[in-house]
């Protein structure tokens, strides 16, 4: 439960910094003729959409098992990450589209307030990345990350607009378009970061080993246990926030059957207590010869 409160807290964080983001970012586009802006408010609406998403995945994939969902409802979390991708692919398109328009066409200069707006919204989604990214590492979830690369890629965006409406001030008539080739710029980023935070979700979707790391502290701790003489196989795949076990150990080969069973229980008990993180765990018992 305390990594559901720490993703769900995250999330709300997001939900809320992303409303008013993107009333800001419209309203100084519109007034400041910069389109690089009301592209970044474009992704920020998206954003709000996707954190909603991500706020009902993070709830529903942290029901407790039943009947139908033996191993609980986490694999709900990935699929709601290829949900959150697919509102990125969305605005990044979008914002292409409406950018390569916008280039050919003569319009006024942006703004030079604009890039004072952009500033604060850079510092802004690059604190709000460090701490949902952080938050996401915390509770083991896939889809707040993939949340917190909203932000990031928001941050990014709004670079390139800084950058694109400074040459078009600073370099006056004719280069109106910097703005617009800022925000075409800015909607490739976006879809390079969908990839990112699409690959991860489809190796928990798929099983791949990815838990090296967390396969030797089971090791470590499985050593531990008093009567448990080796480890073999250790299969992780990944549900949502948990993690599920499949681990054979190895025990003398002449104790009894009881023994053996008590052995098995007596390690995943351990392994619960000192990895939080795990869900399920099946002990295969395997005779030391």
């Amino acid at each position: 439960m305390e990594n559901e409160k720490i993703a769900l807290e995250a999330t709300y964080f997001s939900i809320i910094g992303n409303i008013f983001l993107a009333v800001i970012k419209g309203l100084a586009g519109f007034f400041g003729n910069s389109y690089a802006l009301i592209a970044d408010a474009i992704e920020s609406t998206t954003d709000i959409f996707a954190s909603f998403l991500v706020l009902f995945g993070i709830k529903y994939s942290n029901r407790p098992a039943d009947e139908n969902h033996p191993y609980g409802h986490g694999r709900a979390e990935p699929l709601i990450t290829f949900l959150v991708v697919g509102f990125l692919i969305t605005s990044a398109t979008i914002i292409a589209y409406e950018s390569i328009i916008n280039i050919g066409k003569p319009h006024d200069l942006p703004k030079p307030w604009t890039l004072f707006i952009l500033g604060a919204i850079i510092i802004w989604k690059e604190f709000s990345f460090r701490l949902v990214i952080k938050r996401s590492k915390e509770s083991n979830s896939s889809s707040l990350k993939a949340d917190a690369w909203h932000h990031r890629s928001d941050a990014i965006t709004s670079v390139a607009a800084f950058i694109g409406i400074s040459i078009a001030i600073l370099l006056g008539k004719g280069y109106e378009s910097a703005d617009d080739w800022a925000a075409l710029f800015a909607s490739g980023f976006i879809l390079y970061n969908s990839y990112l935070i699409f690959r991860p979700a489809l190796g928990e979707i798929m099983d791949e080993h990815l838990y090296d790391d967390l396969v030797l502290e089971i090791r470590k701790v499985s050593m531990q246990v008093e009567g448990i003489l080796d480890t073999e196989k250790c299969y992780i795949r990944k549900a949502g926030m948990k993690y599920h076990v499949d681990l054979h150990a190895n025990v003398d080969a002449f104790i009894t059957v009881k023994e053996g069973h008590e052995l098995a229980h007596k390690l995943k008990d351990t392994l619960q207590a000192k990895i939080p993180e795990l869900g399920n765990i099946l002990i295969h018992i395997e005779p030391n010869e």
